[in-house]
Order: structure tokens, then sequence, then C-alpha cells
């Protein structure tokens, strides 16, 4: 595994060590490796053939130059892993279309303020995908939750799980501003895609360190990445 906490745009400082280290219990258990960095020199051809899947956890900004952005593309699409984490996928404009209209597939238009952690309905639609076989059909987590500008079960995405907009407020308030941030009957926050061989996985969840003490999450981003590796599950052949 090689994970990846590179910031240029706002620091999740909880959610970066709370992720970090339960990625490297999980590795320790599975007996996977992990080099963690934030250095985005290590994005060469030759360094990438050495892992098989990338953890984008919390990465904001635009943290890699054009070689660096082209290596990854070019190993995802030859049959590399890519599972990105919450901030990966928080960015209101991005330098790198690519990485916008098809890695993640949406973008991210804001999040509830005042209150900004809510607890909410989160149902799993798909239970047959490793990331999500371990969880409950629907369970109440409190999150910073995310909206997008689509939904990329119109892309042909493998939506894995939506949060149901009736048991929270999505609308941002702040300094009198009000702002709607509903996305309707369908918003995903947890799925997965091909990208040419590769595979990419993308979850919403987890902004609080205590996210990652629970065992819904920990079972989510295993599973998550043992796909992405192809350990466990099928497609992208």
């Amino acid at each position: 595994i090689l994970l990846f906490t590179k910031t240029n745009g706002f620091r999740h400082e909880e959610g970066i060590p709370a992720g970090v280290a339960l990625i490297e219990a999980i590795a320790k258990r599975r007996g996977w490796s992990v080099f963690h960095t934030e250095s985005g020199a290590v994005f060469t051809p030759e360094n990438l053939a050495r892992f098989d899947v990338v953890v984008w956890h919390q990465v904001s900004g635009d943290v890699l130059d054009d070689a660096q952005k082209e290596a990854l593309k070019r190993w995802i699409e030859a049959g590399g892993g890519w599972v990105g984490i919450h901030g990966a996928g928080g960015d209101s404009s991005y330098a790198w279309s690519w990485y916008k209209d098809v890695l993640v597939g949406a973008l991210f238009i804001g999040h509830p303020m005042n209150p900004q952690f809510q607890d909410a309905k989160l149902v799993i639609e798909d239970r047959a995908h490793p990331a999500t076989a371990q969880l409950p059909e629907s369970f109440v987590h409190n999150e910073e939750w995310y909206s997008f500008d689509q939904s990329v079960r119109a892309k042909g995405y493998r939506v894995l799980a939506t949060v149901d907009e009736t048991s929270y407020a999505p609308r941002l308030k702040l300094l009198g501003m009000e702002r709607d941030l509903h996305m309707g009957a369908d918003h995903p926050v947890i799925w997965s895609h091909c990208v040419g061989k590769g595979r990419a996985f993308y979850s919403a969840l987890g902004h609080q360190a205590k996210s990652y003490a629970l065992p819904e999450l920990q079972h989510l981003l295993e599973g998550a990445i043992a796909w992405a590796a192809r350990l466990e599950g099928e497609g992208c052949n």
C-alpha cells in the first residue's frame, strides 16, 4: 500500500493520523506492507510498479506535478488500485480535471455548518462489495456530510451507500449566509468503479478521528483496500 497524505489545501489534522494508524494496523494484521509519505516524488512509473494500491487519505489541493499526475493516471488505467478517503474528494475546484471527472467522478459543493457534524442515516445499497459486505443495511453515523454536484450513479459508477437527506439538515449556515446542499433522494457517499483496467473506490466518510475507531468504518476501509488491490471481489479485469 502506498499511503499518501499530502495536503496543499485544507488539512484534516484530526482525521489524518487516526486514519494512518488504522490503515497501518489493518495492514499489519493482514500481512500487507505500507509505505506512508507526503512527497509527490514517489509518483513515478518505477516507484508505482512496486505497489498494488494507492490510498489518498485526506489529500487536498494540487499535490502532484504534471509528470506525477500522468504516472498515476497510467498506473491506474493499467490495473492499479486507488482508494480515496473523505478530503480526497473534498475540494471545490481541481487543477487536475481527470481526477475530478474520472477518478472521483463528482465535484464537492459543500458540507453543512451550524451544525457541521450531524447524525444521519447511512443506507448501504450494495452489500455484495467487499467494502460493505460486513456493514448493516443501514445505521446512524455522525459525520461532516459532503454534497456533490451530481450523483455518480448517472455515470455508471457502482453506488455502495447513500445518506438519507431526511435524517439530517443539508444546509450551510455561516456568517449570515445560508446555502442549500440537498442532492435529493439519490445522495451517494460511497462508490466504486473501473478506470481502464484499474479499480477506484471513494468514501466521503471519515472527517473525525473518532470515526476510525468504529467497526463499520474499519470494515469499510479494509474491504475497500482489499478490493482495490484485487485481493477480494470482482470487476475491472
